[in-house]
């Protein structure tokens, strides 16, 4: 390492230029990044309801659909606008009731089922079929020219123009997301910090590492939108404190006469020594969100575990090269911190630890009640503004036509006539559907003659038949997810490979998989946090009582939202408990180290040891912690997004709760279990 920290110092300009020219390739690699903004995609290929979408796609051109409602009375003037529709690029199939009544069908003849969801006394609807699904970028330009054509967005229907929406949305806040959580980190970096140009430098490094790493994410092919919103604030607030311990290893090395760029390389060495262990738990905590059957978690887990390796990778190389180019500037700008000592925390924690571990034991039952049931929603349109185009639409929908819930059934062709009529029976019984629509059972030979063309292609499939169900329940919602599975029960009755396809379906496959994520992600990362700080620290008892404090943490960072009744997003809930233990266990690492090294090494009692470290330790977490707040608080305040604000919400909450946890809690921790941690510790010869 010695000689890799050399090389840099020599060659610092060097470093600069190329690092500099990196840029570019990584700007480029940005921009041409693709966004996905539906969070449905990200659901496993193996479960039926995304085999019954590829079906709906390949076999029926039916990727996507829209539903268009539309004032017209007269059936003339629906089918010009049909014609125009279809004219759009991206665009399968239009039909109407009026492709039926200017057919020589009377309205009479029409199943009352039809009449009365597709046509009302003041308007009608359109339903459009896109060749591509939900997200694909034809899809996307084909529902924006829909709403052009059609001339008013708050009458589509459609998952698509949630997706664009959303879209709209998120590209309109992303740039004010990184403008805040700059601002607020200046602010927190010129208060804590003894230079005013200092946060300006720091923030250029890490600037330069989050480009970097959003650039290369070009190799993943897409990236989510929630992953786009909040990697570069977390990648800023987790990784400043790798720049702030150089900083502070180059100014101790400059005190001791040592040329600059010696006391560079010391500096290099020295961080490299003391980070690795805390940005590897860091690394790796993100890399268990890739555990989750739910590839979003696999979208942002390795996004930002990349994130902390480019931050990691250019503390040690363009942050030491810029330190060693604006020197002289860092001198003359320097001024006194800011920031006070918070002597008073450190006399009340280690005065009164006794009192603050009888405290923390009878909190943790509350916060651990809290934490197992925290409310969560997981209809997607809830954490958007409820006065988007798409909101409006699917609120008239359902006023207008009852149409709530839309499902598709897909049975195989071979299933015949009397059985799919017995299905539809059935499911005609299901308390909460109130339309079952088996075309082929309804149309005969000679009725479907008179049909127009796309309704006929629609129905005469070679390989499948589909029955048409609406429920009048909430996607999402309890009654929706029992609903589809007494569904899918029945159908299994009559085709063991009938899939029930369409939201609430997909949505009911969300929910049950989530759930086993939200288990499934905790215990990993704590599982693998456990084993790097087992290999790290060389001992046991550490580990388990550095994540038994920050998981305190967590458990009390959810249960203020359980105790105040607020609902959070399913994928926060999810997330943010390992990003926080990724995060933030870095704070109790600094800390026990340090208290590790007093007992051990420097031989101190262990009220004594406590004391020194909470001296050397308290003011590095403060700052670390109100970094990572700054970072994330303005976001959360800001974004109209739910999905990003509550994350973003938690995680500001969760650096300032982690932080007390450390400062007051741990040093507890560490002085009650002082005899267990040093047995189970494999110290260094000659410590």
């Amino acid at each position: 390492m010695k000689k890799f920290a050399d090389f840099i110092t020599r060659r610092h300009i060097l470093i600069l230029i190329i690092g500099l020219a990196l840029l570019v390739p990584a700007i480029i690699g940005y921009i041409n990044t693709r966004i996905n903004y539906d969070i449905l995609v990200y659901l496993p290929d193996n479960i039926d309801t995304i085999k019954g979408e590829k079906i709906l796609t390949k076999d029926f051109g039916i990727g996507s659909y829209a539903f268009v409602m539309t004032d017209m009375k007269d059936n003339y003037k629906v089918l010009k606008l049909e014609e125009k529709i279809k004219k759009i690029n991206g665009v399968n199939k239009v039909f109407s009731i009026a492709d039926v009544l200017d057919t020589t069908i009377p309205k009479d003849m029409l199943p009352n089922e039809i009449k009365d969801k597709l046509y009302d006394k003041d308007a009608s609807i359109i339903m459009v079929t896109f060749n591509g699904s939900t997200s694909e970028d034809e899809t996307i330009e084909a529902v924006r020219n829909l709403r052009k054509t059609v001339g008013d967005a708050n009458s589509i229907s459609s998952m698509t123009a949630m997706v664009v929406d959303t879209m709209d949305l998120s590209n309109q806040e992303i740039l004010i997301y990184i403008v805040i959580a700059v601002a607020l980190c200046l602010l927190v970096l010129t208060i804590t910090t003894d230079s005013y140009i200092i946060p300006f430098l720091l923030l250029g490094n890490i600037g330069i590492a989050i480009i970097y790493n959003m650039g290369t994410n070009i190799f993943l092919g897409e990236i989510s939108y929630i992953t786009k919103a909040i990697a570069a604030v977390l990648q800023l607030g987790v990784t400043t404190d790798f720049s702030i311990f150089l900083y502070h290893k180059y100014i101790q090395a400059k005190e001791n006469r040592k040329s600059n760029k010696e006391a560079m390389s010391m500096a290099i060495v020295e961080t490299f020594k003391s980070v690795i262990g805390s940005s590897l738990t860091t690394f790796v905590g993100f890399l268990a969100l890739c555990t989750m059957d739910l590839t979003l978690g696999t979208d942002i887990g390795l996004v930002m575990a990349k994130g902390v390796l480019m931050g990691l990778i250019c503390v040690l190389t363009i942050f030491p090269a810029l330190l060693l180019v604006f020197d002289k500037v860092i001198e003359k700008t320097t001024h006194k911190v800011l920031l006070p000592e918070f002597k008073g925390i450190q006399k009340f924690s280690s005065k009164y630890y006794k009192y603050i571990f009888v405290v923390f034991l009878i909190l943790l039952i509350p916060a651990y009640i809290g934490n197992k049931n925290c409310m969560v929603y997981y209809k997607l349109d809830e954490s958007l503004p409820s006065n988007l185009a798409f909101h409006v639409a699917d609120t008239n929908l359902a006023k207008k036509f009852n149409i709530t819930s839309p499902e598709i059934v897909i049975l195989r062709k071979e299933v015949n006539r009397n059985k799919v009529q017995q299905l539809t029976e059935k499911l005609e019984k299901v308390k909460g559907i109130n339309l079952v629509l088996a075309p082929n059972t309804l149309v005969s030979d000679e009725f479907s003659s008179l049909l127009p063309k796309e309704l006929n292609e629609l129905l005469d499939n070679p390989k499948y038949q589909l029955i048409i169900m609406n429920s009048k329940y909430e996607i999402a919602s309890d009654k929706l997810n029992n609903q589809v599975k007494e569904v899918e029960k029945i159908v299994k009755e009559y085709d063991e490979k009938g899939i029930v396809a369409g939201e609430g379906a997909l949505m009911k496959d969300l929910v049950t998989i989530s759930d086993h994520d939200f288990k499934m992600v905790n215990y990993t990362s704590i599982i693998v946090i456990f084993i790097v700080m087992l290999l790290v620290l060389q001992s046991i008892g550490l580990p388990v009582v550095l994540i038994f404090a920050i998981e305190f943490g967590i458990f009390v960072n959810m249960a203020i939202s359980y105790y105040t009744g607020v609902k959070l997003p399913f994928i926060a809930s999810i997330v943010v408990g390992t990003i926080q233990l990724g995060a933030t266990i870095d704070y109790a690492i600094l800390m026990s180290t340090t208290y590790l090294e007093e007992r051990h090494t420097k031989k101190k009692e262990k009220q004594k040891a406590i004391e020194d470290t909470l001296k050397v330790t308290v003011p590095s977490i403060i700052t670390s912690a109100l970094c990572f707040f700054a970072a994330t608080i303005g976001v959360s305040i800001y974004t109209k997004i739910d999905m990003i604000g509550s994350i973003c919400t938690l995680l500001a909450r969760g650096a300032i709760i982690s932080m007390l946890v450390v400062v007051i809690i741990l040093p507890s921790l560490l002085l009650i279990f002082d005899g267990f941690i040093l047995k189970t510790t494999k110290f260094k010869e000659g410590k």
